[in-house]
């Protein structure tokens, strides 16, 4: 806690402004250091004489500016000076609490949260940084290949790439179909959709199937960029708790009674963060609910690419009202930004123009490019070389980490580790973080406030360079984790 004393500005204006500004400047100033954590409300409130709905908005406020970051239980904490923010788009700042701040290696500060969008990925990091937050597809040579196809088709199709695509060829719906196959279910030609990867054709099907206002439901750990983004877009995300089956069918169904919504976002294939699968019974009992409420079903097959399996894909089970998604991102290259959409009867050309208008048109270039790969048997054979190197790293993680409690599989693209005590999932993201390596901690992948706390983190393995690379990463993570009883000193 800092010895910070709080005041309150006379002048014009609402309170919570007044105190915002305050709190902005002794930021500014130094009275209020990178570290410092502000007041609890109720006794800022107190201090004051005022409301703590007062102080609450002057600290979302200065949260929003991006001065602040706030976690449920351990307060809000100082992450740098605004002159320090204006130097340099590349300025980073520490979210480790004065508490928890970590003394057993040289100090690197945590890159800056985006304020805006409630997560807690970094925004534009330090080239030095490995990139342990992503899990798009390895780099096992795909660039020479998409050299010599990019080279065909700049030769073969100079108008289209001169002009806006105002067609789309039948080999794109084509490649589509065949990409979105799966051994027990096979979409129809028409319809398809493509689109610029999974999340421009998620965020289509929302533009198509709702209005602002309208609730979505999300699984209360998911890959969370898709809530955020349709919170950006005016729909309200209702999370519904999970189990290792999935979302489970009695909360589902209480969300739908009690607050109507008009979608569920699903993976039921390697869920994001925690490589669950959807059981048979799980899905038909979802299906079931989703047709007592008449909801959209949106199937975000992307990590489902990676695996052979024989459960009923839900858009096999559900025609009528499943939008089944996938992309090449994380088995070809995710640089393609290469996806597809399977639509239920009637709902493809709202989609395809829902996409259009909010993406501005696909490329002609890059959908062709995908369209070739595919068809070609490429993608394929770059889905083979990767899922080969994938099982190579993860055998590197497993010999490091084999100590430790966490979900994995040889087909997957990253783990889901149970932090040892005493170490919090944002005190050891801060902890690796100071080590050069970014990871997701629990809150990434949360769809809303929850009181409800896993202590976990997740690793991807596919981004570092080599397989020396990923093994020093988790040399470095191990040696903090078996570390953490000496973790941190404390200055209170």
């Amino acid at each position: 806690m800092t010895n910070w004393i709080a005041t309150l500005p006379s002048g014009k204006g609402p309170m919570y402004l007044r105190l915002a500004e305050q709190i902005a400047n002794d930021i500014t100033v130094g009275r209020l250091p990178p570290g410092a954590k502000l007041p609890p409300q109720r006794d800022l409130a107190y201090d004051l004489s005022i409301t703590v709905g007062t102080v609450g908005r002057a600290y979302a406020l200065v949260r929003e500016r991006g001065l602040v970051s706030g976690e449920v239980g351990r307060g809000t904490y100082v992450l740098g000076s605004t002159n320090a923010q204006a130097q340099s788009q590349h300025d980073v700042v520490t979210h480790t609490p004065a508490h928890h701040r970590q003394t057993n290696s040289p100090r690197t500060p945590l890159p800056k949260d985006d304020p805006d969008f409630g997560g807690t990925r970094t925004f534009l990091p330090p080239p030095d940084m490995v990139r342990m937050d992503s899990t798009s597809a390895i780099e096992v040579g795909q660039a020479t290949l998409v050299r010599e196809l990019l080279d065909s088709i700049t030769r073969e199709h100079p108008y289209e790439i001169a002009s806006y695509t105002r067609d789309q060829p039948q080999s794109w719906r084509k490649a589509g179909k065949q990409w979105l196959t799966q051994a027990n279910w096979s979409p129809e030609l028409e319809s398809i959709v493509p689109t610029l990867g999974a999340h421009s054709a998620i965020m289509a099907v929302i533009a198509a199937t709702t209005r602002p206002g309208d609730r979505i439901v999300f699984e209360e750990l998911t890959y969370s960029s898709i809530s955020r983004a349709v919170a950006l877009a005016g729909r309200v995300p209702a999370p519904a708790a999970r189990d290792e089956h999935g979302p489970l069918p009695e909360d589902l169904d209480r969300l739908c009674s009690q607050t109507h919504p008009k979608g569920i976002f699903l993976m039921p294939t390697m869920h994001n963060p925690t490589l669950s699968i959807m059981s048979e019974e799980r899905r038909h009992a979802i299906i079931d609910i989703a047709r007592q409420h008449n909801l959209w079903i949106i199937e975000d097959e992307v990590y489902g690419t990676l695996r052979a399996h024989s459960l009923p894909a839900l858009a096999s089970m559900a025609p009528e009202r499943t939008f089944h998604v996938g992309s090449l991102s994380k088995a070809v290259a995710a640089g393609v930004r290469g996806g597809w959409i399977s639509c239920p009867p009637a709902q493809t050309q709202r989609v395809m123009t829902a996409h259009k208008m909010l993406s501005g048109g696909i490329s002609f270039l890059l959908a062709e490019l995908s369209a070739r790969l595919v068809l070609s048997g490429a993608a394929d054979d770059i889905k083979s070389r990767v899922l080969t190197d994938m099982k190579a790293r993860h055998a590197i993680a497993e010999s490091y980490l084999k100590d430790y409690d966490f979900n994995s599989a040889p087909d997957a693209p990253f783990l889901w580790l149970k932090l040892p005590e005493p170490w919090l999932p944002g005190t050891f993201k801060a902890a690796s973080a100071a080590e050069k390596i970014l990871i997701d901690d629990e809150d990434e992948f949360k769809t809303g406030r929850s009181e409800r706390t896993h202590h976990r983190v997740r690793m991807g393995f596919t981004n570092p360079v080599t397989h020396e690379d990923t093994a020093n990463a988790f040399a470095t993570l191990k040696q903090l984790l078996d570390g953490s009883s000496c973790a941190y000193d404390s200055f209170e």
